[in-house]
């Protein structure tokens, strides 16, 4: 009995002779060679994060107004929760919204606004960064090169990155051959946003910089103009012929709540943010969510009622994990990488036909007597 023992004390004592200086390296050693134990006994939450004195920025843009459209403000409210969750701090969020739909006369709930229909409040604590008549492409432009003394208006904050810094644009609206929307005249052009990058670029004032555009026919504004050699990542709603689709609108499944008239997501855009949110972003790849936001998107390769997310841009990006570019919320911890599949398809309307919707459920909602002649 007494050998036994013997036996069983002198493994675990030769185990922990053997493991400690493992674990002792793996602590101790983040400056040099990274240990190839180290992922095996690396504490929990203790992943790999951004270089020393790098920091995160994010654009958001929801480059359309009024209350049709209420679902491009809802989409960029929706993206700053998950930056804001994600430990990105306000200072490096830039926020583009004309702000008219939360305090809109047709908006049920006051001063709240939802991308999802049993979604929760997206638009409380919101910068108001770039409002009205000041969410303008010059605008864009200036805070994109970190110009201050070029931005008209607003808050005045711009992407004042290091070179070692990382960068997260998000848009979301309407678009055309070579162009996307924006509430103030003159419209983004691909050939003017191309040139923006490319002084960005030349400027060394970023690491890298991903893209994720959401707006029919956005496909366009990169399709044979996006260099592979800015360091710069881009997935986009659609090709450059096709429309992107809006969603969670009323008559559909998921249905609004009833006394919404508008639609409250766009398929692309939800796509992405509710993948964000049911992953561990410090494990999951910007490959990865491509990947499923893209089936997703296609409406499962149907087609029919969705479009091609495409890519442009340098790829090799697409293995970074998206920690390093929207942060990581806690609370994900424990969330698979990628695992959590959404197979249901989605009930859409083409973003054009989105605006005959709303107008068909505004008018559907006044009381028959005030369109009558009273006969």
């Amino acid at each position: 009995m007494e050998a036994n023992r013997f036996e069983f004390t002198s493994i675990v004592f030769l185990i922990l002779l053997m493991v400690a200086p493992l674990w002792v390296a793996g602590r101790s050693g983040r400056a040099g060679r990274m240990n190839r134990w180290d992922q095996v006994i690396r504490m929990p939450g203790e992943a790999d994060g951004p270089e020393e004195n790098s920091t995160r920025w994010a654009v958001l843009v929801a480059g359309s107004k009024g209350y049709g459209n209420y679902r491009h403000q809802a989409d960029v409210c929706h993206a700053y929760q998950i930056l804001k969750r994600g430990g990105l701090k306000d200072e490096n969020i830039v926020v583009f919204m004309y702000d008219d739909i939360a305090s809109n006369e047709l908006n049920p709930r006051p001063g709240i606004i939802i991308n999802h229909p049993q979604g929760q409040d997206v638009y409380a604590g919101v910068p108001k960064d770039y409002t009205s008549q000041h969410v303008t492409s010059e605008n864009l432009y200036a805070v994109l090169l970190g110009d201050k003394k070029a931005v008209k208006g607003g808050s005045g904050k711009v992407v004042d990155s290091k070179p070692s810094d990382r960068i997260f644009i998000y848009y979301s609206d309407h678009g055309g051959p070579g162009v996307l929307g924006m509430p103030n005249m003159p419209f983004l052009y691909a050939n003017e946003f191309m040139e923006v990058l490319k002084k960005k670029h030349a400027s060394g004032s970023y690491k890298e910089m991903v893209i994720y555009v959401e707006a029919c026919e956005s496909g366009s504004v990169f399709e044979g103009m996006m260099p592979k050699d800015l360091n710069v990542y881009v997935t986009t709603a659609s090709n450059a012929e096709e429309s992107s689709w809006g969603t969670y609108c009323p008559g559909m499944d998921p249905a609004p709540p009833a006394e919404y008239i508008t639609c409250l997501g766009d398929l692309y855009s939800v796509s992405w943010m509710e993948d964000s949110e049911t992953h561990n972003l410090k494990k999951e790849t910007i490959a990865q969510q491509y990947t499923k936001v893209k089936e997703r998107t296609s409406n499962y390769n149907t087609y029919n009622a969705g479009s091609h997310v495409m890519e442009y841009g340098n790829k090799s990006i697409k293995s970074e994990t998206l920690y390093l570019y929207q942060g990581f919320d806690p609370a994900t911890e424990n969330f698979p990488p990628n695992k959590i599949h959404v197979d249901k398809r989605m009930d859409v309307v083409n973003q054009r036909d989105a605006d005959l919707l709303f107008l068909w459920q505004r008018v559907s909602s006044v009381p028959f007597y005030l369109l009558s002649d009273g006969t």
